[in-house]
Formats: structure tokens, sequence, C-alpha cells
């Protein structure tokens, strides 16, 4: 069996360091955790939360993965991917909008409405149907650029780029 290092993720699969999850149950001569099932990601489902809290008119803010997802009091609701700063609206004024968005064990694909960019402490999205631009009034906008700097740093630029694949799945 091959020595794990203190500092590399826990193989019960927690997502902690392994100094931090199972090593000190070792040392005081517990069982280990089991080996939890791997983490099954949807954004559908992530889409599907900030939809509710939209509904309830609740302040929310999602960081998962390269998504961000945000709710604000008025019921309306985003969804931005940062590596290509796409953006789609989810829900205006609590209503939930139908967004195509397909997903597999190894894909998603969302049909974007939007470029988003932080510009002078707003949220800016332009069209990509008549590339009008509009300011997003109220925007978790320190939220989304902390978020958007701590994405950049848990993924290395190589890792980012195999994100996105063409039309006909090249890199």
């Amino acid at each position: 069996m091959a020595k794990i290092g203190r500092n590399q993720p826990c193989p019960c699969g927690s997502g902690k360091k392994y100094k931090h999850c199972c090593l000190p149950a070792l040392r005081e001569g517990r069982a280990p955790a089991p080996p939890m099932e791997p983490l099954q990601f949807s954004l559908q489902r992530e889409v599907e939360r900030i939809q509710a809290a939209a509904a309830g008119q609740e302040v929310t803010f999602i960081e998962t993965g390269v998504f961000i997802l945000f709710a604000d009091r008025r019921g309306d609701a985003w969804l931005l991917e940062v590596v290509e700063s796409d953006a789609v609206k989810v829900a205006e004024q609590g209503k939930p909008l139908a967004i195509e968005l397909e997903e597999n064990s190894e894909t998603i694909a969302v049909n974007w409405s939007h470029t988003f960019r932080l510009q002078d402490k707003q949220l800016v999205l332009t069209s990509y149907e008549d590339n009008t631009s509009m300011e997003l009034a109220g925007a978790p906008t320190q939220q989304i650029h902390a978020a958007i700097r701590r994405i950049g740093k848990r993924y290395t630029p190589e890792v980012l780029e195999m994100i996105h694949v063409n039309e006909q799945g090249a890199l």
C-alpha cells in the first residue's frame, strides 16, 4: 500500500486533508471512516436550488466548481460560468425560467444567453442575441469577484482550458 502524505486529500473521499480526517483516528487506534461514494454533481439540481431561493425571495449565493449561482430579493436568479464568462437568467420575479441545460456523467451543456463582466463594481451582462449590454443592479459583485479569484486559484490554467470543447467535441 502506498504511503499517504499528511497534506494529500484523504482516501476516504471526504475532501479534507488526510491529517484532518482519518490520520487522527488511526493514531488513536480507531478505525478510519469508510470510503465515501463519489459525490454526484448536478448543475440542474443547483439551478433548482437557486430557483427555489428566488421563489422565496431569499438572497442566496452558491459557488460550485466553475459555476456561480445567485438570487436576489426581487426573486431574480442567474447562473454564471467563470471560465468563459457566460451567464443565463434562471428565475425572474420568483418564477423559474426554463433554460436549455443537458448533463450526464461526463458533460454539461448550457445554452448561454449572455456574457458577463465586472466593471466599476457593477455586473455588466451582454446579450448574445443582440449584443446589447445592461448593468445588473444589486448583483453581489464583491462575492462574484471573490469567487472568481478563488476559482482561479483552485484550478490550474490547463484544467480550466480543458473545461470547454467546441461543437465537434475537440479541445
